[in-house]
């Protein structure tokens, strides 16, 4: 559920204070730079973050929107982009070399581990945006992702089965719905409070939302 209550009172404690929601798409490079870092900014702050995933093809519908790489204007300085802040976050990148791909299949595992234990949905997350951006694993590939899931630890044939399973499958679905109506059209994507933030490039903003609160006029 997204958390709209206001900042709360300095009085509260640290761990009462609301999650973070963080959405991510396994197919966005901003992603997969932003869940190296909201973990720890979160817990720097003494809150949690809940993650969603989310299928950015999905949430574009209703925005009306179309993936930056899909205009040729924007293509060639988005690819460049992608790499440049990775490096500048310290991270490791290798455009891989389809780009972007389906990954429902990544995300259904996600909320097949989450239902039981949210941080093994978070480990897979993690590994497999990794895989995918440092790697080049193709995460629409079947085999490819049977392999990921075995080398994270999980039972691969469970995990296939999860993917496709009509419980994930709507479980999946119903994420993206439930995003759509947070106002969630892009990844990464965070609402801390009832605030919303947009991109990779809101940490700045949002380790001082985290520090003092709303902002000065807001």
């Amino acid at each position: 559920m997204i958390e709209t209550s206001s900042f709360p009172d300095r009085g509260v404690a640290p761990l009462q204070r609301p999650p973070i929601q963080f959405y991510f798409d396994f197919s966005s490079p901003y992603s997969y730079i932003a869940s190296e870092w909201v973990n720890a900014v979160a817990a720097r702050h003494g809150r949690r973050v809940q993650w969603h995933a989310v299928m950015l093809g999905v949430l574009f519908q209703p925005a009306e929107l179309k993936a930056p790489v899909e205009f040729p204007i924007k293509r060639e300085y988005i690819l460049r982009d992608f790499e440049r802040s990775a490096r500048f976050a310290g991270l490791p990148y290798q455009q891989p070399e389809t780009f972007p791909i389906a990954t429902h299949n990544a995300a259904r595992v996600f909320w097949w581990l989450n239902e039981e234990d949210p941080s093994r949905a978070v480990a897979w997350a993690r590994a497999a945006l990794r895989a995918y951006f440092t790697r080049g694993v193709a995460l629409n590939d079947a085999a490819q992702l049977k392999a990921l899931a075995e080398q994270s630890g999980l039972d691969a044939q469970a995990a296939e089965a999860a993917w496709a399973d009509p419980k994930w499958k709507d479980a999946l679905k119903a994420a993206n719905a439930a995003a759509t109506a947070a106002g969630v059209f892009g990844a990464p994507f965070f609402i801390i409070d009832g605030e919303p933030f947009w991109g990779n490039d809101r940490q700045e903003q949002i380790v001082q939302w985290l520090s003092t609160g709303p902002f000065k006029g807001l």
